[in-house]
This record gives C-alpha cells, structure tokens and sequence, in this order.
C-alpha cells in the first residue's frame, strides 16, 4: 500500500517506476497500436488477396478474445511493469526456470523491432516528400526522354535483351520503356541511391547504411529525448499525437463506405491468390490454405499488439481497476480500426490497387488515403504528414513498452542486471538505450527493402510464441494460484477458449513463417529465442547464485527459494509438446502454393 500512495517519491533515489498513470493515460500510450495497420497492410493484400480484410477481422476478433486473460493476470501482479509476458511468465517458474525468461524475452523482440520498421517507413516518407523520384509520366520525365531519344537504337543490345525478357514486345515499345527508365534513373536525387556500405549477413539478410538509416536513426533518437521525460509526459505527447493522428483515419475508414465506394467485387468472391502477389484468384488448395494462414500469422503481430495496455500495472494509480480499463478499451478502439480501415482500403483500391510499391513497403499509404477521399494535392500532402505522425505514434508506444519489459525481467532476475535502473524521472532509461541500439542494427536491414518483411517474419516468430506461453499461463495461475486476488476475473469458458487459441497461434506460426519470403524465418526465430538461455543462466546461476531477487515472487506470495507446489502437474509439459508438435507439422504440411 506504500508503493501506491508512494508517489510523490523520487524515482532516482527509490531505485522504482512512478505510480502517474490512470486508465486513460495508459490507453494513450497504447493508442500507437492502431497505426500498425498501416505497416503490413500492403504485405497482407498481397499475400492473401481477396481475403486480406477478412483476415485482419479474424485476427483481431481473436486479439480481442485474448486480452480478457492478459487482463486477468495483469491484476495479479500490481507491483510489476512490463505487461503480459511479464505476468505469464511467472506461471511457468515452478514448472522451469527457463520458460520464464524464453517468454519475456520473446515478447520483447517481437515488439522492439516496431521502433527500427516505423522509423524506415517514416524515413522513407521524409525522402519522398524531400528528394522525390520522378514519376514515369512527368514532365520532367518526359522531356528528359525527348532530349535522348537517340540514345538508344533499335538494333541495341539492351532493346533486344528487353524484347527476350518481355515476349512479344516490339522493339519501339522496348526502346521507350528502356528510355523511361533510363529517364527517371537520371532524374532520381543521387541521396536515393546512396550508399556509405552495404554488405551481406550469413543467412540472415542484406545491411545497408544509407540515407534511410541515418534518418531513421536521428528519429528514435527524438523518441528517446521525449520518453526519457517519463511516463506522465509521454503520456501526455501521445494523446495529441493520438488525437492527431486517429480521428483523420477513423474518418478515412469510414468515408468511403457511408459515401458508397466500396466496389462490391473487391470483398467478394473470398479466395487466396495464385501465389503471393500473383494478383490473380486461385482455389482453396494446401497453397492457398498456407498463404492464408501466412496472413494471419503476419497480422498477429498488429491486431494483438494493443495488449502493451498493460505494461505500465507498476505505473497506474488504481491498478486493481485500471488494468483492465486499459486494455479492454484498448482492444474496443483497435477493433474499430482493424475492421474499417482494411475493409475501405480494399474495397475502394480492388486486389490490384493494393499491390502498389507504395502501399506494399508503407511509404505511398499517406498518398493512398487522400486517393479513398478524392483528396487534392494539399489535404494529400497533410495526410502524408499525417502517416509520419502516426508512425511516430507506433514507435513511441513500441519503446515504452519493450524497455518497461526489458526493466521488470531484469528486477526479476530473468535478464542482465544492467537493465534495472530508472532515471530521476522513473524512465527505464538503460532499457532504452538497449532498445536503441538493437533496433539501430535492426534498421540497417529495414533499410534495405528485401529486408523489412524479413525483420517483420523473425520478430514475430517471438510474438506468437509468447503468445502461446502467455494464453496457457492463463490456465497455470487459476489451478497453481487460485486463492491470489483478482481485481477482474475473466469466465472460466473465456480462459478455456484462449487456451484453444493458444494451439491456433501454433498453427499460425508453423504454417505462416516461411510465407514471408525467407523458407528459414521459423528457424531463425527459434535460434534468436535460444539465446536468452545462456544470458539467463548466467544471470540466475553465476550472477545471483541460484536465487531470484528479493520481491520478484511476491505477488503470488512466494519467497526465497520456494516456487511453490506443482498442482498442474504435467499439464504444462504436454502443453508445450502439443504446441511444439503443432508447429512442426503444420511447417511441414503446409507448403507454398508452385
């Protein structure tokens, strides 16, 4: 009762988060989940086709079911931070030492990459608006073509390599598709082709320190400036921002279907695509059926994200109700959302519209919203503005809870010592700094555009297994610790349900990874999850002797060496077989479509 009325305390001086926060201001803080919509729903289209907007319903339906766990079991522990997979994880303590840290740490880099994606995407918006490349059909273009038409004959290699490339092309058609390219090559700002060094990481992807990093790079860097004020005052710039940002992209969604745009054969007719980006319909084949779930698996990682909500329970006046206040409208807003917005885009653009370059990489959104309001050049213009605000949002919501889950796992004794410490305005400030760093090596491969989608398939192999470990942590606290308090307790048929869709999101992952572009994304995911096993053995065993810090097991009224009585019995171990096996079989039944 200390801590809550304890406030007014330093947080240098404590060594502790400040309690500034009510429900609305951690609904603030949260409200950067909406725009992450906006990341892959080019990426989304285009694999799944007609059924993009379907699957952004499903999965958000299946975000929203779920957060009524991580609402229950946030209330159980009102003196952590760091959100679900912090409270989750506690579940499996008594079962294994190692399944706690896998979880934290999971959740963390599937959520810090948001800050390295946003700041590429906004990057990119900021050399579009600054150093544009010329479209084809400009003026500019055009004359370019007119002061060099003789530059390339029709008897020329390149004409006929083109003409072998592009069957049935005739060779004045080759030459001014050569010639355009060639003009819109020579009028493109030399800072879009820059490079200061690109190179290869084995088995990973390609880095490259361009304009796009060095940008995106002074981005977080003003994210930080404003987060390392605290809290309270983050809080506080991200409902502007979110006023800012969300009711402009409410009305977007919205306009085009009560002003009749919506073309009834682009939500109809459901089928997968042919292949992915293929942009023709296919059938209900195992490749459809994977590109499908591939969907699903990708979307997971925005639709879900809102449970952040939760992440600051050490920071909230009232926890006991506050909690679930947070995270449940939360959910509400980004359903609003996650169905409207998704649904116009379609319905207005049509499968083809949204495979766009632009809207497949993000940085042509801004101008793809003004298109579905019949928007001029202006209100455009301010919609593209508007774009970088909202990823601002995102990455703002990103950093403060992936350092506050950084800050409790190393309170808790499940990450490296370092990370628990707060600055005079309770900012995790060091987390922080790791979050910057990691995502600065994350943001030379973003750069690149092969290796955004590769970033966003890894990260999100943690996001599901997180999941999956936090939906079971559901069911292990009501039988291990069903006499501690819960300020709101969800249906015993609601947890139940989660548990089922714990196994679904096993399925998601086993079948969707590889749809991303990268066969080894799954593979990958699971070696860079290994690798807080040895950075926790470390810690428990070397560094803290086998025993967790004093208060890291209170909540549930565990002290010392005591974790306390197995009552689930094997239960958790067949659950993590079955999850385990539903992974393996579903990566090998399931198989792109070609």
């Amino acid at each position: 009762m200390t801590d809550i009325v304890d406030a007014s305390v330093s947080a240098g001086t404590e060594g502790k988060l400040i309690r500034a926060l009510d429900w609305k201001g951690a609904f603030w803080v949260a409200a950067g989940v909406p725009p992450l919509v906006l990341f892959s729903i080019g990426g989304i289209a285009g694999t799944t086709g007609k059924l993009a907007f379907a699957v952004w319903i499903i999965s958000m339906i299946m975000g929203f079911l779920q957060s009524f766990t991580y609402a229950e079991i946030a209330g159980m522990f009102a003196n952590k931070s760091g959100g679900a997979s912090v409270y989750g994880a506690t579940a499996w303590l008594r079962y294994s030492k190692f399944i706690a840290p896998l979880s934290v740490w999971c959740n963390w880099f599937a959520w810090s990459p948001v800050l390295s994606l946003g700041c590429a995407i906004a990057a990119g918006y900021i050399l579009n608006a600054f150093f544009p490349i010329p479209a084809a059909d400009s003026q500019a273009v055009i004359t370019w073509i007119s002061a060099h038409a003789t530059s390339i004959a029709a008897d020329s290699p390149r004409v006929a390599e083109y003409i072998v490339a592009h069957a049935g092309t005739s060779p004045q058609d080759a030459q001014s598709a050569l010639l355009s390219a060639d003009g819109v090559a020579a009028l493109t700002p030399a800072i879009r082709n820059w490079s200061l060094v690109s190179f290869n990481i084995p088995f990973l992807a390609t880095a490259n320190i361009n304009a796009t990093f060095f940008i995106g790079g002074i981005l977080m860097l003003i994210i930080f400036a404003i987060q390392h004020r605290g809290i309270s005052e983050t809080a506080s710039v991200q409902k502007w921002l979110a006023i800012i940002v969300l009711v402009p992209l409410l009305i977007i969604g919205v306009y085009p279907i009560v002003s009749g745009q919506i073309v009834a054969s682009n939500v109809t007719g459901l089928v997968p695509p042919t292949a992915a980006y293929a942009g023709t319909d296919g059938t209900w084949s195992n490749g459809g059926w994977t590109l499908f779930l591939g969907g699903l698996y990708i979307a997971a990682w925005s639709t879900y994200g809102f449970e952040t909500a939760v992440c600051y329970t050490r920071e909230l006046k009232n926890p006991k109700t506050d909690a679930f206040k947070a995270i449940f409208y939360s959910g509400l807003a980004c359903c609003l959302f996650f169905f409207l917005v998704p649904f116009a885009f379609q319905g207005v653009l049509g499968h083809a519209g949204m495979l766009a370059p632009g809207i497949v990489d993000g940085t042509g959104v801004g101008e793809a919203l003004g298109g579905l309001i019949g928007a001029g050049r202006v209100v455009t213009q301010m919609l593209v503005i508007l774009m970088v605000l909202a990823l601002f949002l995102a990455i703002m919501t990103a950093m403060a809870g992936s350092s506050r889950t950084l800050y409790q796992g190393s309170k808790d004794g499940w990450l490296p010592k370092y990370l628990d410490h707060v600055n005079e305005n309770g900012a995790p400030t060091r987390a922080m700094w790791t979050d910057f760093a990691f995502n600065l090596a994350l943001l030379a491969i973003a750069s690149d555009a092969s290796g955004y989608f590769f970033v966003l398939a890894v990260s999100n192999v943690g996001y599901i297994i997180f999941n999956f470990l936090n939906l079971n942590s559901g069911w292990i606290h009501r039988i291990d610790s069903g006499h501690i308090e819960r300020p709101w307790k969800a249906p015993a048929w609601l947890i139940g349900l989660n548990t089922v869709l714990a196994f679904v999101n096993a399925l998601f992952l086993g079948a969707g990874a590889k749809v991303w572009g990268y066969a080894n994304a799954l593979w990958i995911g699971f070696a860079f999850a290994a690798l807080i096993l040895p950075v926790f053995a470390y810690r428990h065993y070397v560094r803290d002797g086998g025993k967790f810090p004093a208060g890291a097991m209170e909540d549930l009224g565990l002290v010392g060496l005591d974790l306390g009585v197995k009552k689930a019995g094997i239960l958790p171990y067949l659950a993590l077989a079955g999850g385990l096996a539903i992974v393996l079989i579903a990566n090998w039944i399931f198989q792109l479509p070609g």
